[in-house]
């Protein structure tokens, strides 16, 4: 790790002896308590090696394997039902034989013997916190919905035959993942490929949630209603196997996402006629299941200046009240991508812009909107231009968009992210006159979704973390270059994460440490998402500046394009390309639970002591005079009584005319000599000190939540002015408790703040002031219910506030909504 430091500390520090306990780890303080903060995080990480290096890099033998698909599904709409049947060639790059292979059966989560299943708890703890005696006492309708949808309906994966050439091969299915043993090992560097078919119902995803399904519009004109399709993880598909866990084969328990590897699909999907596919990937045969008008319009969307309808209002309502018993078939071509979903429904309407790239490599992307008449003008005005907003943003602190198209899908899953396809849940509300309209929240929440799934196309669909295991890789890094795109969409953007919005969770007994594995969150939005968005940000505005920041981070981001990074890869690469030693930053705000409570206790006003007595004698005389007269005297003169002194004013000596600080021959004479004796620099700097008479200020420290951070002050002095002071973390290296600094001022101090633009989470804002100031309140005259819109407004932004849950895996839908 680099161990280059950056100060701009102008004045020395003066350390306290204060400590803390001493780490849990590999390298102890074996006498005494001292915390070593700065502790360098070489045995957190793993060793360097050949194929990722302490730079961060791709190693000179980084390897990862290639799996392409071929498959053809057929969509059996009135019995909501997928049946498919696909080749996977799969190409071993790496230098293990290996004797079988892992999919991913994700369907299979929602069967009844599933681990998620099994392992699923009644009551969130807040709503445990609301119960008699530690009871439960109510049980929701949505949990009595979901319990009785997988009850009535034959839900998971119907696995076929799996051959190759023509002969079967043994498959285990073990709860969400399935082993094929292939017929003879595969060798470094050969491909095996081989046919499986398959089957499943599809679910209703407002009854169970989850990542996909369908929703059902009962009230359309078309007998039996309309459906909107969205499907993800519906095909089965390969585990990553990786140089640093070999295969990635966690059960699927909801939460932790996926980690896959890149390939190339050829996508055959066959569903009633009227229906409109959007899918990961190219559209091959427009001209088979568009018409030529359709076909124009999608050339003349190429160029225009704002969305052109591929499919307009007026024809998706003429396919909503009708309906098709034919089919045709959607045929989609993408290449290295990782994954791959789709959505399918009459009800769609379709607009398209082209976005143009200065990028040689791909100039035009087709931006791209899918959805119903209940979008209204909300989805007509922003979707596809947040879509275009997303990539300007992004590829400027990343790469450029490398895919033709990037897409956003109106349907029930509220927020999900795919290559080139994105699912988002925000709607127009339908009023009493037939109108439809949408709120500030409801206009916020759809620009600030489509940014962060598109953005989401970036990471991790291109930079390739693993999200089973480490959730803050994707949503952490997403959800910091999110904010940086909605600050960009509106210039006083309140919806963006700052840190202000992670205080009330850093404080929490619920946080746990970010790199904690995804199915063991707490706080899944608070923990993966603010928190380390938050502190991206901080480490951008406030610890290496934005130059350095993103320089690093635009590193991180083409370097690992096409691969799959581990944390250790994204901390090494930050450090290496700023040149800065940021252990301390990863450990405090990745390894733990501290939080930031910098306080402020006390300041003390020093004066040299020059030796000289004309002028020591003098200000030690004022200091006297500036205390309060003892009470008792006071009383005394309010009584008029006289002193011995006065009433015997004859007898009198020099003391009697002086006072103890007047200045006799022999100070100065002891003076005189004193600076006779010094070296001729040593009287120099005596005398300019004397003649500049500056302030001397020591300002003591109180580190009060354990997490390091720079001490960020606005000093306010008695003329009015103002001056910021940023003192970098590296201040508590020696005592991370408490620390001393002294300043050194021409003006005399009014007032000391701590984080006065709350750019550190700091969680105590009292403690902040010196003196100290009455902090405003507010006494709440009437308790009141949130209203709907309040509610939908809390809920919408971001991640601020979570939806209340009755199971405790259900967490993973309402989070990507927010």
């Amino acid at each position: 790790m680099n161990r280059f430091l950056t100060s701009s500390i102008v004045a020395f520090t003066i350390f306290s002896g204060a400590a803390l306990p001493a780490y849990a780890s590999a390298i102890k303080q074996s006498k005494g308590d001292f915390e070593d903060k700065f502790r360098q995080l070489d045995e957190d990480l793993p060793t360097p090696n050949i194929y990722r290096n302490a730079a961060g890099e791709p190693g000179h033998e980084y390897w990862q394997q290639q799996v392409d698909y071929h498959i053809k599904a057929s969509l059996l709409e009135d019995k909501r039902r997928l049946e498919a049947t696909q080749t996977v060639t799969y190409t071993n790059n790496s230098p293990d034989t290996l004797k079988y292979l892992w999919l991913q059966l994700d369907q299979n989560y929602y069967k009844a013997d599933s681990i998620a299943s099994r392992t699923r708890t009644f009551s969130s703890p807040s709503e445990m916190a609301k119960s008699v005696d530690g009871k439960p006492t109510k049980i929701s309708l949505n949990t009595l919905r979901k319990q009785q949808f997988l009850t009535d309906n034959d839900v998971g994966y119907e696995i076929g035959k799996i051959t190759v050439n023509g002969e079967q091969l043994k498959a285990t299915i073990v709860g969400t993942n399935m082993r094929i043993d292939l017929l003879k090992p595969l060798k470094p560097g050969k491909t095996t490929e081989f046919k499986l078919d398959y089957a499943f119902n599809i679910t209703e995803q407002k009854a169970v949630g989850g990542r996909a399904g369908y929703e059902h519009f009962p009230k359309d004109k078309r007998e039996g209603g309309n459906d909107i399709f969205q499907l993800a993880q519906w095909f089965p598909r390969l585990h990553a196997y990786t140089d640093y866990e070999a295969w990635t084969n966690k059960a699927f328990l909801g939460s932790g996402e996926f980690t896959l590897e890149f390939g190339d699909y050829d996508v055959e999907i066959t569903v009633p006629a009227d229906h409109i596919v959007a899918a990961t990937g190219e559209l091959t045969n427009a001209r088979t299941v568009l018409n030529k008008t359709q076909r124009q319009r999608f050339e003349k969307s190429k160029t225009s200046k704002r969305p052109v309808f591929i499919v307009t209002e007026a024809e998706a309502l003429e396919n909503e009240a009708q309906g098709s018993i034919k089919t045709k078939t959607w045929h989609f071509e993408a290449e290295n991508v990782r994954d791959f979903a789709w959505a399918s429904s009459r009800k769609f309407m379709w607009d398209a812009k082209g976005y143009q790239q200065k990028s040689s490599e791909r100039p035009l992307v087709m931006a791209m909107s899918f959805y119903p008449k209940e979008g209204g003008d909300l989805w007509k005005k922003y979707s596809t231009e947040s879509v275009i907003h997303t990539m300007e943003v992004y590829s400027k602190y990343s790469f450029d968009y490398p895919y033709p198209t990037a897409q956003s899908i109106n349907g029930p899953v509220g927020g999900m992210e795919y290559p080139m396809i994105t699912f988002n849940g925000p709607r127009t509300e339908l009023q009493d006159d037939g109108s439809r309209t949408y709120t500030l929240s409801e206009k916020r929440f759809l620009i600030g979704v489509v940014i962060h799934e598109i953005g989401h196309i970036y990471f991790p669909m291109i930079v390739n973390s693993d999200e089973r295991q480490w959730t803050w890789m994707d949503e952490g890094l997403n959800s910091f270059l999110e904010s940086l795109a909605v600050r960009e969409w509106e210039t006083e953007s309140d919806w963006a994460r700052e840190p202000r919005d992670i205080i009330e969770y850093m404080k929490s007994t619920v946080q746990v440490p970010i790199m904690t594995q995804s199915d063991s969150i707490l706080k899944f939005g608070a923990n993966a998402y603010t928190k380390p968005a938050v502190a991206l940000n901080i480490l951008r505005e406030v610890v290496l500046g934005r130059e350095l920041f993103d320089f690093a981070f635009k590193e991180y981001a083409t370097r690992w394009k096409y691969k799959r990074p581990t944390p250790s890869d994204f901390f090494r690469t930050m450090e290496e390309a700023s040149g800065v030693d940021l252990d301390w930053f990863w450990h405090g705000w990745f390894y733990t639970t501290d939080h930031v409570d910098i306080s402020i206790d006390k300041i003390y006003k020093l004066r040299m002591n020059t030796k000289n007595p004309d002028i020591d004698f003098d200000r030690e005389r004022q200091m006297e005079q500036e205390k309060p007269m003892p009470m008792a005297i006071e009383r005394n003169k309010q009584e008029g009584l006289k002193s011995w002194v006065e009433l015997n004013k004859d007898v009198s000596d020099f003391y009697q005319e002086n006072d103890e600080f007047t200045v006799t021959n022999k100070e100065r004479n002891k003076y005189n000599k004193f600076m006779k004796e010094l070296e001729p620099w040593e009287r120099e700097v005596i005398q300019r000190a004397v003649k500049e008479d500056k302030n001397y200020y020591v300002l003591e420290f109180s580190n009060l939540g354990g997490l390091v951070m720079p001490i960020l002050l606005q000093l306010t002095y008695e003329d009015g002015t103002v001056e910021s002071l940023n003192i970098p973390a590296e201040i508590w290296r020696r005592s991370p408790k408490s620390v001393n600094k002294l300043i050194v001022t021409d003006n005399a101090l009014k007032e000391v703040e701590i984080d006065p633009s709350w750019q550190t989470a700091d969680v105590e804002l009292n403690n902040n002031y010196f003196p100290r100031r009455i902090i405003p309140s507010r006494i709440e005259a009437y308790k009141k219910k949130k209203s709907k819109s309040k509610l939908k407004r809390d809920i919408m932004q971001d991640i601020k506030t979570e939806l209340k849950n009755d199971e405790d895996d259900s967490t993973l839908e309402n989070d990507k909504a927010a």
